[in-house]
């Protein structure tokens, strides 16, 4: 997903507001599009396809590298600073390319994230087994990969949907993303241990290597997109001391919702493989749960109307809680599988909702329309603020205790923001509807 957050010619951005809909090109009001407005196109989906190998090259490797990295050197808290490092800077990245995409050529800012994944496995590549010595380097690029093509996708993303599709297009990035993640790790763990050493590692990271040109290539049938206004440094934030600004509850639901992201990004996995010590048992985990999550996308992307969004995020957040408790009778395979199963049944109900409701807001008006990529990079901060926040605390935490009851609390604690994330949310989630369900009474 566009995160979890993306998308003709496109030359209109259109949001709904008091039943009308905003173009990013002139300003100009136009009338709401009816059964069209839920289709993708041809740049819609080509701009999937290169999200769908970003996520494919990365499924197949990034959890390995924090495997390898572990298998190096066991050790908790390396891997939380690879993280915080990965996080900080990301967020950097973001806040200073943001001029680069407003005011210069996006589409190159989403080729640079492309081109520096492919970087980022490269190093892998050549320091071998120094590469858990080199940490901070190895986040510091991971960081510009991913501050340049989320920020540039999410920006295009918005650009290419409407509220009309917006739910459509999240759902088949859901499903893509679930594909690349069923297959992909399944496929490098099989690889991995058939090749035995640090051989399989070497073959799983040069194939990502390969994917991420073939990305990078991609992005040229991508039309150059027109830039528009000049970019404001501040992103917005004096916005947030406005006494009944929506964006104030969005952006604490943003870090709230990072809290868990933090942790959960890298622990969750390396729970499976030393509960295992298989790096088959690794994939099968993520091929299974990465399965029933494409069936879930499928059916949310297909079901999930903008009116059902306020009850279904809100299951979705009691579920991914409640199915934390099997890891309080045991952190084996057995428990972590339906942990992971639960989790991924739910998450569309949960993701889908939150990501959409944050891109109806700032297509809501045109003020926020003409500062789509302030309001961007004011989310992707607010989530990063999230996740350093939680993997700091698991750091400390882990430094001086790395028992296992203390790390199933960490999940437990962080791993409930998503309801938190709910009851900041909630009121975004009614206006939407009845917003977009205003529009539609007009068409």
């Amino acid at each position: 997903m566009p995160g979890s957050s993306s998308k003709s010619p496109f030359s209109l951005t259109q949001g709904s507001a008091r039943g009308r809909f905003y173009s990013d090109a002139d300003g100009a009001e136009a009338g709401p599009k009816a059964d069209k407005s839920a289709r993708l196109d041809r740049q819609a989906m080509l701009l999937l396809a290169v999200h769908a190998l970003f996520t494919c090259g990365n499924a197949l490797s990034a959890t390995f590298v924090n495997i390898y990295i572990w298998k190096i050197k066991q050790n908790y808290a390396l891997l939380g600073w690879f993280a915080v490092v990965h996080q900080v800077v990301m967020s950097l990245t973001f806040w200073l390319a943001g001029k680069w995409v407003k005011e210069g050529n996006k589409m190159n800012a989403l080729r640079g994230g492309v081109v520096a994944a492919a970087a980022f496995y490269g190093l892998v590549l050549t320091l071998g087994t120094r590469a858990a010595d080199a940490v901070p380097l190895l986040g510091f690029v991971q960081g510009i990969s991913s501050g340049l093509f989320w920020l540039s996708f999410n920006v295009v993303y918005f650009e290419i949907t409407d509220p009309g599709n917006r739910d459509r297009f999240n759902g088949w990035t859901g499903l893509l993303g679930s594909l690349s993640g069923m297959l992909a790790p399944w496929l490098s763990g099989m690889l991995i241990a058939h090749s035995g050493g640090n051989a399989g590692y070497r073959l799983v990271f040069a194939i990502s290597l390969a994917i991420f040109v073939a990305g990078a290539a991609l992005t040229f049938g991508l039309h150059k997109r027109k830039p528009a206004g000049s970019y404001d440094w501040r992103i917005g934030l004096g916005g947030l001391l406005r006494i009944g600004s929506p964006w104030r509850s969005i952006t604490w639901a943003m870090v709230a919702q990072g809290l868990r992201e933090g942790i959960f990004g890298f622990v969750i996995a390396l729970l499976v493989y030393t509960s295992t010590g298989s790096e088959m048992k690794l994939g099968s985990f993520s091929l299974y749960t990465s399965a029933a999550a494409l069936i879930s996308f499928w059916i949310a992307g297909r079901l999930l109307k903008p009116k059902g969004r306020y009850w279904g995020m809100f299951t979705g957040a009691l579920m991914l809680i409640l199915f934390i408790a099997p890891l309080f009778w045991g952190t084996g395979y057995s428990q972590l599988l339906i942990f992971g199963l639960g989790t991924a049944i739910f998450v569309p109900l949960y993701s889908i909702p939150s990501v959409s409701v944050v891109f109806d807001q700032i297509g809501g008006n045109e003020a926020d329309v003409k500062q789509r990529e302030e309001r961007i990079i004011l989310r992707e901060l607010a989530l990063n603020a999230g996740r350093f926040l939680g993997t700091i605390v698991f750091i400390v935490c882990v430094s001086r205790s790395a028992n296992p009851t203390l790390i199933r609390v960490l999940l437990l604690v962080f791993g409930s923001s998503p309801l938190l994330v709910w009851a900041l949310l909630r009121k975004r989630l009614r206006v939407a509807a009845a917003a977009i369900g205003g529009a539609k009474g007009q068409a």
